[in-house]
């Protein structure tokens, strides 16, 4: 199932879809009150019996979409978490995950446009990342029965400012700009995807391709992550985890190349589609 959330001028509303099969049945045509992603589980067996059933009340084409995500308590990232990408940044192999935050403001649609401050980077970059979406309660899981924990999954862009990563002592402030975190476009549900690290990943900045690889570059898997990160807080529903990102970033490149107005970022991972993000200078 994919889930995803609709924007129009009478507001957003979660829909969702079927694996293979074109359009959107919305929450409004099931008439159902669907806040956010804790609303949505508990009323997941009734939402998937009737996307099955009906024909979408909402074409494919026709949507605007919005991050699927609604407050969710807590946005997690793993840095250095793909082993070409550690190689490219010179630093030493993690023996532990290396976690940090995002600011949940952050959070950005698939297709919004990135900012900019001007006044802030001159080192705006990207990176494609796997999103990881909670779907239930958990606190110190097993590997055995991580995925039980697993909603689905997004794809995700963590967006950096890496002027003020290099300045700051430590990355929660270059990690947490305003539109940083573009994900979606939708979630999709772990049943539909048979091994999350076995799924192209590829980055394309004004159709030149920067990234290419395979979420089995990981260094840290999906369990692995879910299992150490439940280990000291408890996960809750809606809670993402985004994953790391592959080799080809701006910062590693020679000479480094960062984002600029006008250009435009195509995130994309096999299976779960793509984000396209044109970034825009804001000052003050």
């Amino acid at each position: 199932m994919r889930i995803a959330r609709l924007r129009s001028s009478d507001g957003e509303q979660f829909a969702f879809g079927t694996a293979g099969r074109s359009g959107w049945v919305t929450a409004g045509a099931l008439d159902l009150d669907l806040p956010d992603i804790g609303a949505v589980l508990e009323a997941q067996r009734q939402i998937r019996a009737a996307t099955a059933e009906r024909d979408p009340d909402v074409d494919e084409q026709a949507v605007d979409l919005a991050c699927p995500l609604v407050r969710p308590g807590k946005v997690m990232a793993i840095g250095l978490n793909y082993l070409a990408h550690i190689a490219e940044v010179g630093k030493p192999t993690p023996t532990e995950p290396m976690v940090f935050t995002k600011a949940t403001s952050s959070l950005n649609g698939p297709y919004d446009p990135v900012e900019l401050p001007e006044d802030l980077t001159a080192e705006l970059d990207y990176e494609c990342e796997l999103a990881v979406v909670i779907g239930a309660r958990t606190r110190r899981a097993r590997r055995e029965n991580t995925l039980d924990s697993v909603l689905g999954y997004c794809v995700a862009n963590d967006v950096s400012a890496r002027d003020l990563q290099r300045r700051m002592p430590q990355i929660f402030l270059s990690k947490s700009l305003d539109t940083s975190c573009p994900i979606g476009p939708w979630i999709t549900t772990v049943e539909d995807i048979d091994d999350p690290h076995a799924l192209g990943i590829r980055t394309f900045v004004n159709g030149e391709q920067r990234q290419g690889s395979t979420t089995g570059d990981m260094l840290f898997d999906v369990a692995d992550l879910v299992v150490r990160l439940s280990a000291t807080m408890t996960l809750e529903p809606g809670d993402v985890v985004l994953t790391g990102t592959p080799a080809g970033v701006g910062s590693g490149r020679t000479p480094p190349t960062y984002l600029r107005s006008g250009d435009v970022v195509r995130c994309e991972i096999d299976g779960l589609g793509a984000l396209e993000n044109r970034v825009v200078a804001v000052r003050g």
